[in-house]
């Protein structure tokens, strides 16, 4: 068989990528036994641009029984794990590698998957049903780079581009790949190509065909990109079809001098400084740190409750009475609504309830919100953290008239780590006394020991004895 390649990157490396081991087992493997193998997709993409770390994914001329046996008669571990599209999974040293038979896909029907896979004759034809011509697009050592649709070039000119001649089919076959596109963007900080844009805002509608569930997921990984502000500026449509309450937002004039921007704006601008604060790492932690899901969430869904609780005074003033709380509610039917898990939900809702709090640099205050951020299961120490990430980007998508509340955030933050050093008490668990010490002393178990320990923490949290063993067993007569 006879492909078109650009042998300038013939050799064992792509770019200074070199695959791994486990990856060249297998694709020699595969070629020993008369099949014809390709390295193809996200390790291709990442390595032309100077990076790696993504799995490494094979395409093959053979059915998956045929890749399957190859690699079974060469020692190499084999897991079924999707053969009902021609795939399985090659374990080599503990590294798994994808082996995918040569497809085309059928017909779909439901917006997301085809009702049948059918095998393709060639790689070429394998890699035009792929989404984006940066993801199709195929590497072999000897035979060199196999890029039919020039992935090559979008890459050097830092854009999304759907495959074909027809970005709009593509998003009809699969209504999941429009978030996969926003994702990609993101990501990478690409922009989008015209059509594929254009394509992207008339088929957004479609989304509602997809599962909530892998709505959730790519919206996540569009959040956690850092990028999600851009997201809700650049792609609306797409944004506000995967959570139809943002719409709502979209050019609501907030009637207040503290709000320079309508509600959806002012979100963006928020998701992007709270990005920006997760990368730069203000508080002196790794910047490599992977960013928080549940400050993200929050910062998406913070005033998703603004246009339902406006109401405009006799001097054409704008209030958003009760909006942290009728925002937490509404984020927890989103975010069960797609599926996002129960510690996630938890803490991004504790964030959106709390966000415009009114809070001050002084101990007791600070104290009571920690209190309040010390539920079980809850890591106080980075919930902190993050409302004061949320508040300080919060305050940065308003008007420049309220930046002055950023020193104040800082000093809060500040204290947080001072009061959590010196062991000062915000929860009952953080006593230094515990229901085994006032039995010890004479009190007979049951709920007065508990309302003692809540009257020692309230007495710690006000400053009227130490946390200290001894001085609140004095404290309590004991």
């Amino acid at each position: 068989m006879q492909h078109s390649t650009d042998m300038s990157f013939a050799g064992s490396a792509l770019n200074s990528a070199v695959p791994s081991d486990a990856a060249v087992m297998v694709l020699r493997t595969l070629e020993a036994s008369g099949l014809e193998a390709w390295i193809v997709g996200g390790w291709v993409r990442d390595a032309l641009m100077g990076t790696s770390g993504h799995d490494i994914d094979i395409c093959c001329s053979g059915s998956w029984g045929e890749s399957a046996a190859a690699l079974r008669g060469a020692g190499i571990s084999v897991i079924e794990s999707g053969i009902k599209f021609g795939g399985i999974t090659a374990v080599v040293g503990g590294e798994r590698i994808e082996v995918t038979a040569y497809r085309l896909d059928g017909f779909y029907t439901d917006g997301r998957h085809p009702e049948d896979v059918q095998r393709a004759s060639c790689v070429e034809d394998d890699l035009a049903r792929r989404d984006f011509t940066v993801n199709a697009m195929a590497w072999h050592p000897e035979r060199g780079l196999l890029d039919r649709y020039d992935g090559r070039g979008d890459l050097e000119r830092r854009q999304i581009r759907a495959v074909g001649e027809q970005p709009r089919r593509r998003f009809e076959e699969d209504a999941l790949r429009m978030l996969r596109a926003v994702r990609f963007a993101c990501r990478l900080d690409f922009s989008m190509d015209a059509a594929t844009a254009m394509a992207l805002a008339s088929c957004a509608p479609l989304l509602d065909q997809v599962a909530r569930e892998r709505v959730g997921i790519e919206l996540e990984g569009i959040l956690v990109t850092r990028r999600g502000g851009d997201a809700l500026v650049r792609y609306p449509e797409v944004m506000c079809a995967a959570i139809p309450e943002l719409a709502a937002a979209r050019g609501f004039d907030q009637h207040t001098k503290y709000h320079a921007f309508d509600v959806y704006e002012h979100v963006a601008r928020v998701l992007t400084v709270a990005g920006e604060l997760s990368s730069f790492r203000i508080d002196g932690g790794d910047p490599n740190t992977p960013v928080s899901a549940s400050l993200m969430w929050a910062a998406l869904l913070h005033d998703i409750a603004k246009p339902q609780t406006f109401t405009l005074d006799d001097r054409g003033r704008g209030h958003f009475y009760g909006h942290p709380k009728r925002g937490e509610v509404m984020a927890k039917t989103i975010m069960r609504r797609l599926s996002c898990g129960n510690d996630l939900i938890r803490d991004a809702t504790l964030l959106i309830r709390y966000h415009d709090q009114p809070l001050r640099p002084q101990r007791v205050d600070l104290l009571r919100m920690m209190q309040r951020f010390s539920a079980p299961g809850v890591d106080t120490a980075r919930l902190m953290g993050e409302l004061f990430d949320l508040k300080r980007a919060d305050t940065l998508g308003k008007a420049p008239s309220c930046f002055y509340y950023v020193d104040e955030i800082e000093r809060m933050r500040e204290m947080c780590r001072e009061l959590m050093a010196n062991h000062e008490a915000f929860s009952i668990k953080t006593l230094a006394l515990t229901g085994g010490d006032l039995i010890a002393r004479g009190m007979t178990p049951g709920p007065h020991v508990g309302a003692a320990l809540k009257r020692a923490l309230e007495a710690t949290i006000v400053g009227t004895v130490a946390n200290d063993k001894a001085a609140l067993l004095e404290f309590l007569g004991l």
